[in-house]
């Protein structure tokens, strides 16, 4: 029997701190988990920018933002989104924003690095939420990772049971990369910038090479993905509240990743 492991990143192999700044009134929200704020509305994508931290907090702060992504020939990357909108819609709104500036983006970074910057490993990875309806940057974003405790030890044993290991997220693939080599994962069985829609066509796939598939995540992007896996495993690690949707879609609920590892090597003599 042969068996695969998907994880999702944040919230599921990386303790993850999030802070979103709402550009219109101008408020910091600390501690706020993006997806959810994502999902609350169908006209809110959810962008992630390969921008460099250093870059933005050295340029000018009452520069637009939407300037700075067009002068330094900046992409971006669909995380999330509700329905289904081309990355030229986006961009169309992205670039010619008129409202977010460089110092919005800046302040949520200065807010996630006081926080984490104590953790030996740490991911940063900036973007933002993009309203269709309000025709501009609703939110910016920023979010920093580390490896939760038992992380790469859980990797490594389902790595020495036989079982291959994946990454599915919405962060960066650069970013999701580095912390990959850390855990041991493989750069090739990565899959970064991952909308849920793709996430679940990655296990999906998966499914045609592996007799048994397991899908981890904690969050609502990860709902299509679990729905789509053989067993999908909801975890609790990263503190706060999951919609029912996530529960009802689990086969199991765990709190801790190495809680993954049993799972698997019970599925295995289950089936051997």
């Amino acid at each position: 029997m042969t068996v695969a492991v998907v994880f999702d990143s944040a919230g599921t192999l990386l303790s993850t701190y999030r802070t979103a700044k709402d550009v219109r009134k101008g408020e910091l929200m600390p501690g706020v988990e993006t997806t959810t704020l994502t999902f609350a509305s169908p006209e809110r994508v959810l962008i992630v920018l390969p921008v460099h931290t250093k870059d933005i907090i050295a340029t000018p702060q009452a520069m637009l933002l939407s300037t700075y992504l067009v002068e330094n020939d900046i992409g971006f990357g669909i995380s999330c989104t509700r329905k289904v909108i081309t990355a030229e819609e986006i961009g169309d709104v992205l670039y010619n924003d008129r409202h977010a500036l460089v110092g919005d983006l800046a302040d949520c970074i200065r807010e996630v690095w006081r926080v984490c910057h104590r953790e030996s490993i740490v991911t940063l990875n900036s973007g933002a939420i993009v309203n269709m309806a309000q025709q501009g940057i609703e939110f910016t974003i920023t979010a920093g990772g580390s490896p939760f405790p038992g992380a790469k030890e859980a990797i490594t044993a389902l790595h020495r049971m036989g079982v291959p290991t994946f990454i599915a997220s919405g962060d960066r693939s650069a970013k999701l990369e580095r912390m990959a080599d850390h855990l041991g994962i493989p750069r090739d069985r990565v899959y970064g910038i991952a909308t849920p829609s793709v996430k679940a066509q990655i296990v999906t796939d998966l499914r045609k090479e592996y007799d048994s598939v397991v899908m981890v995540g904690d969050g609502i992007n990860d709902l299509n993905a679990m729905q789509a896996a053989d067993i999908a495993i909801l975890t609790e690690q990263q503190p706060g509240d999951r919609p029912p949707e996530l529960y009802a879609a689990a086969h199991h609920v765990v709190r801790h990743v190495s809680d993954v590892v049993t799972i698997v090597r019970s599925l295995l003599k289950q089936q051997n």
